[in-house]
Parts: C-alpha cells; structure tokens; sequence
C-alpha cells in the first residue's frame, strides 16, 4: 500500500459514545433542574408581588373608602376660657367620613376664626378622631366700648366680653377718633410694660396712635407717646419710679432719652 493509499483511508467510527454519554446526560438534568428552579423563583416573585399589591390595595380602600376607619368626633385641649363645645362646633369635623380624607387645614381655619382663639394645631387621632390643640389669646387689658367690657390682646385683637372689670387689667379708654391701629398700638405699649408696672397701671387713654399715655393706680400720669421704643420706655419708667418725689404729677418718656417730670 502505497503513502496515498493510506491517506484515502477512511477514519473509524467509534460503535458508541463510550464514556461521554453519562455525562451528557448529566449536563442535560443539570440544565432542566436549573431551568425549573429559575420558573419557581420567578412564580415567588410574581405571587409575592400580587400579594403585597393586594395588601396595599386593601390597605388604601381600608383607610381611604371603608367606615373602618371614619371620623366620629373632635378632641379638644388647651381652649382655656373657651368652651370646647364651642371649639367643637366650629370645627364641624365631619363624622362618617374616613379619618383620611378629613380636611385638618379647613378645620384649622374655622376654629382660628373664633376671636378668643390665637392659633389651632389639628391633626388625625387614629382611628376615630380630629385632635385639636387651642392656644387661646391672653388679655392684656380690657376695652371699655359703649357699655361693654371686652378683652384686648397684645395683638390688638378684641374678643371675649366680661360682666365686670376683671382684677390686674388695665382699662383701656379710646377716643372717639382712635381707630384700630391706635388700638393696636396701645395694646403693644401694655404688653411691653414690665409686670409691676402694668399692675400700677389703671388705665390707657388713646387718643391717637401718636397719643396714648398712662394713669397709674397712684394718679400720677405717663405720657408715652406711640408705641415705638416701647420697651425703652418701659425699662426707664420701671427705673425711675421708685426714686420720684411724692409730688411729681406727671412723667414724660415719650423721648426715653430725655425724661421730664411735671
């Protein structure tokens, strides 16, 4: 046989796979069992999707559309003088309606509309309730208008009514031509005072917002002059009281810096 014959030779075929067959197999079952694997992993993620998508939708309906969760009153604190009912009533919280859904920040608004009420906090007291927190206003003085007594607060805000003067406030006593910014003023001049000069203090006369001036306890008279430099004034009055002959009538510290006497 020559060289060429040799190479024209055709190969052998091996009769089977011999021992590349096991492992065939094996890398098949290999390939399947993670396939299988990779569904189910899958399947879990999808129901654990479903699921929590199930929750969260119950949730919302629960809190949102359901009388769970409803409105069935007003919890007040902090009203002072005020009545809670009448807190309450201007909140008008609409019971039956899902706590969620209520509208604290109208509430706020109505209740902060009541004169004697100075600010609201409302907030939702799960499950069932509108909480709200009152600060009410604190008089300074009281305001003599026709034959009405009414509070005033440091803001100038008029509210609440008394039968009688109430002890350790000032009277207010308004011109007829004092508007409501004199008022306001002379309600800033009583809040700057200190606490034993505002209780030497008996009354406020206004005449303007240029013209307001003290009648202590005692008669003496203090003319102030507007509000500005009201806490100057009032730290120069408290100094200079004590050490005023019995005589003096009358203290001027509508210019803090040059104080006269008469």
């Amino acid at each position: 046989m020559g060289w060429r014959d040799r190479f024209r030779r055709t190969p052998r075929v091996p009769s089977s796979t011999g021992p590349d067959e096991p492992t065939v197999r094996l890398a098949r079952y290999d390939f399947a069992r993670r396939r299988h694997q990779g569904r189910r992993r899958l399947l879990r993620h999808v129901a654990l999707v479903v699921v929590v998508a199930l929750v969260v939708g119950l949730g919302a309906w629960a809190v949102l559309f359901s009388s769970l969760l409803t409105a069935r009153g007003a919890e007040v604190v902090g009203a002072g003088d005020l009545s809670p009912s009448r807190v309450e009533s201007a909140a008008d919280v609409p019971t039956g309606t899902p706590l969620a859904r209520v509208d604290v920040g109208a509430i706020r608004t109505r209740v902060e509309a009541i004169p004697g009420v100075r600010s609201a906090d409302v907030s939702r007291s799960w499950p069932h309730t509108v909480h709200i927190e009152v600060t009410p206003r604190t008089p300074v003085a009281v305001l003599e208008r026709g034959d009405t007594l009414r509070a005033l607060d440091a803001d100038g805000v008029v509210f609440g009514s008394y039968a009688k003067r109430p002890r350790g406030l000032p009277l207010v006593e308004a011109a007829a031509s004092a508007d409501d910014e004199a008022l306001v003023e002379a309600a800033g001049v009583v809040a700057s005072l200190p606490e034993d000069v505002a209780a030497r203090t008996a009354t406020v006369e206004v005449g303007s917002v240029d013209e307001i001036s003290l009648v202590l306890t005692s008669g003496r008279r203090v003319v102030w002059g507007s509000a500005e430099q009201s806490a100057t004034k009032a730290d120069v009055l408290a100094v200079v009281l004590p050490k005023l002959p019995k005589d003096v009538e009358e203290i001027d510290v509508s210019v803090p810096g040059r104080l006269t006497t008469r």
